[in-house]
């Protein structure tokens, strides 16, 4: 059973993207931008720039998948707010950010109505708002 969650512990890293992938394509356009300094034509130039190309796009689809699962964990945030807090509160839901969103879905049920109130009142982005909450709950699913 692996330790509980907290704030110094919820990132995540996944070994194959971010220690097989990501190091494979940087070494190759180190690779091939130094052949294309070795010796440049337009042959070695096309190939440094594909691999800038492919390394390009293996971060966009990274930020993209985050991107996606961060408006997902608005929608699942808003409608579990809706759910736990009191009715002053429920009618100020739609002005939470979605990184705000994100930082409160580590609040426990118990402690996410404090922790909005200081959102709101603060203007608190998602990090200050996970530096605070005091019960964490685990996000097991994030990538």
């Amino acid at each position: 059973m692996s330790a509980p969650q907290t704030y110094a512990t919820h990132r995540r890293f996944d070994p194959p993207y971010h220690f097989v992938l990501l190091p494979f394509f940087l070494v190759t356009v180190i690779a091939t931008v130094t052949t294309f300094v070795r010796r440049p034509a337009l042959a070695t130039f096309w190939i440094a720039l594909l691999a800038l190309a492919v390394t390009f796009l293996a971060l966009k689809v990274r930020v993209y998948a985050l991107r996606v699962q961060d408006r997902i964990i608005h929608l699942e945030e808003q409608l579990r707010l809706a759910r736990l807090l009191p009715e002053d509160l429920k009618a100020r839901i739609p002005e939470l950010s979605v990184k705000q969103c994100v930082g409160l879905r580590f609040a426990s049920d118990g402690e996410v109505a404090d922790r909005m109130r200081e959102a709101l009142r603060e203007n608190l982005d998602g990090e200050a708002i996970k530096k605070r909450i005091r019960t964490w709950r685990p996000d097991e699913f994030r990538v």
